[in-house]
C-alpha cells in the first residue's frame, strides 16, 4: 500500500529530530517510525522521554503500533530534495534544498516528485485547490 524504504540497511541511522509535515512533495521514504509515549502507557525505557522504533515496511510498523501500549500510528520519515514552502497561507516558494521530515503516511498517496511536479504546482494555470491537507 505504501512505498518501501530507500535503503533497508540505513533505517535507524537518521536523526530523531527532523521537520514535521509540509512541503507537499516527497522524493524518498527513508523509514517508517512508531513513536511511543510512556505517559500514555508505553514502556518507560528512556527516563520518561518519548522514543520511536523504526521499520522498513509500513505493514510491520502498523502491526507494532496496534500491539504496543502508548504507541502512535506509524509515520513516514521522508527525504525531500526539493519542496514547496508555504510560510504564509497560499504563498508558495520552490525550495531547492534537502530536508528530512516526518509525514502522516496518507501523504504518500501523492505521487513521488518528478521534474515537473513543483513547476506545475506553481504554474499560474494550476487549479485553485492545489493539494490541500
Amino acid at each position: 500500500m505504501y512505498p518501501k524504504v530507500k535503503d533497508i540497511n540505513e533505517i535507524g541511522n537518521y536523526p530523531a529530530l527532523v521537520k514535521a509535515g509540509g512541503g507537499y512533495v516527497w522524493d524518498e521514504v527513508l523509514e517508517y517510525r512508531v513513536w511511543c509515549h510512556p505517559e500514555n502507557g508505553a514502556e518507560d525505557i528512556e527516563n520518561g522521554d518519548d522514543y520511536f522504533y523504526v521499520f522498513g515496511e509500513y505493514t510491520e510498523a502498523l502491526e507494532f503500533s496496534k500491539e504496543t501500549n502508548g504507541a502512535e500510528e506509524p509515520i513516514a520519515l521522508i527525504l525531500q530534495n526539493e519542496y514547496i514552502d508555504e510560510s504564509e497561507f497560499g504563498k508558495y516558494t520552490h525550495m531547492k534544498e534537502k530536508r528530512l521530515t516526518e509525514w502522516p503516511v496518507e501523504f504518500l498517496t501523492r505521487p513521488k516528485r518528478n521534474k515537473n511536479t513543483i513547476p506545475d504546482f506553481l504554474s499560474p494555470n494550476a487549479p485553485d485547490n492545489h493539494w490541500r491537507y
